[in-house]
């Protein structure tokens, strides 16, 4: 029996678990071991992600949006199942498109991991769709990307030509960038002159140097050194070409690495906006508004250790929460070392969901079940505070 004596508005803020559950089921187990100890609750969501697989529907379900399944070009030229989504509630209408659902590198068979050849055309047929359906704003998510082609094919896909020296369209692929020589822009969707257009981006992804994207990313996406080269010389060329055409410096730009150099494309093609991928999140779930509201902040990651504070959602949920006196407890698969260090970051009180010794396999298998009980647990611990208190008031 629970013994509620307190109004209370709890925020759900957390990420997935990798490889065990996404963040829509850690935040659903988390508010069902809430609800068990406070069948009175108030309950909030806003499910942090970081703009790879997952994002869309994250967002879609938190702000009651609708979700549209489609076929687009895929990274190896063939079309695939994807979808993306528009946001629910008031404003203007908003889609969300994840990258990694029309150029993921789920999508690219292992045996065809090529990123010289590998297309981010889909991505741009996806805008084309969100576009066709009145959206006014859309948000881009990258992560997860099996391309390297700087967003060129997306560009395509939007009504750009890159042209090589004798008038020619480039084929699909970074491996081609190197043949650029001129961009024609007068056949680019009038459309996104009109439309915001903003990417969730890694903020450190360079697109050139020595730690740019293809020399980074491309060996993880099936490039071989020499084709890592390649990928270089080519961009390079792309970024010669696009400052010299669309005068937009982007060797730079923090983020335009992004997603096998896509956010520089997005910037250059669509005229988007790049952001801390976390940063736009935050704005696009109204983060700020939810946390206004609530008089306490439950968050959760896989790990909680000494890395938490440099970029991890527990740490910059905290922050936030702490910045307005709003207590924030942070439930983990593990907790490591130096996770002590998250105290100084806003975290509250944090806890293990394991409560005894089991294989990896077994905690995975069980995090649903786990996560739930933790919840409740942390809350039932809180109620007994809140008891004593009150009591101490009284007397």
């Amino acid at each position: 029996m629970s013994h509620t004596v307190l109004p209370h508005t709890v925020l759900i803020a957390p990420s997935g678990f990798k490889e065990s559950l996404s963040v829509e089921d850690v935040t659903g187990a988390i508010a069902r071991g809430v609800r068990r100890a406070m069948p009175g609750a108030t309950i909030l969501a806003a499910p942090m992600v970081d703009g790879g697989e997952g994002t869309t529907r994250a967002i879609i379900a938190a702000t009651k949006g609708r979700i549209f399944d489609t076929r687009v070009t895929g990274p190896v030229g063939e079309p695939v199942a994807s979808f993306w989504g528009m946001m629910g509630g008031p404003g203007p209408a908003t889609a969300v498109i994840e990258m990694a659902a029309a150029a993921g590198l789920s999508l690219v068979p292992r045996d065809r991991r090529d990123p010289t050849l590998t297309t981010s055309r889909g991505v741009g047929e996806l805008i084309l769709r969100a576009l066709d359906h009145g959206a006014r704003r859309i948000l881009i998510g990258c992560g997860d990307s099996g391309i390297n082609d700087g967003g060129a094919g997306m560009a395509r896909a939007l009504g750009a030509r890159l042209l090589d020296a004798e008038g020619r369209d480039l084929p699909e692929g970074g491996g081609a960038l190197h043949l650029l020589d001129r961009i024609d822009l007068s056949g680019l969707d009038p459309r996104l002159a009109h439309t915001r257009i903003d990417v969730a981006v890694n903020w450190h992804n360079q697109l050139l140097g020595p730690k740019g994207v293809a020399r980074v990313f491309g060996p993880q996406k099936g490039a071989t050194p020499a084709q890592v080269e390649a990928l270089e010389t080519g961009l390079e060329t792309y970024a010669r070409v696009i400052r010299h055409v669309i005068g937009v410096d982007l060797g730079t730009l923090p983020g335009a690495g992004a997603s096998g150099g896509l956010g520089a494309g997005l910037v250059a093609f669509a005229g988007a906006t790049l952001h801390p991928r976390f940063q736009i999140m935050l704005e696009y779930l109204d983060f700020d508004r939810l946390l206004s509201r609530a008089n306490l902040v439950i968050t959760a990651e896989g790990s909680l250790d000494g890395q938490s504070p440099y970029g991890k959602v527990p740490c910059e949920v905290s922050r936030r929460a702490e910045a307005l006196g709003i207590p924030t407890i942070a439930l983990a698969g593990t907790i490591g070392k130096g996770a002590q260090e998250t105290f100084a970051h806003g975290i509250s009180a944090f806890a293990s969901i394991v409560k005894r010794p089991c294989s990896l396999e077994e905690a995975i298998a069980q995090g649903d079940k786990l996560l739930c009980r933790a919840a409740e647990d942390a809350m039932r611990m809180l109620l007994v505070g809140e008891r004593m208190v009150l009591r101490a008031r009284a007397a």
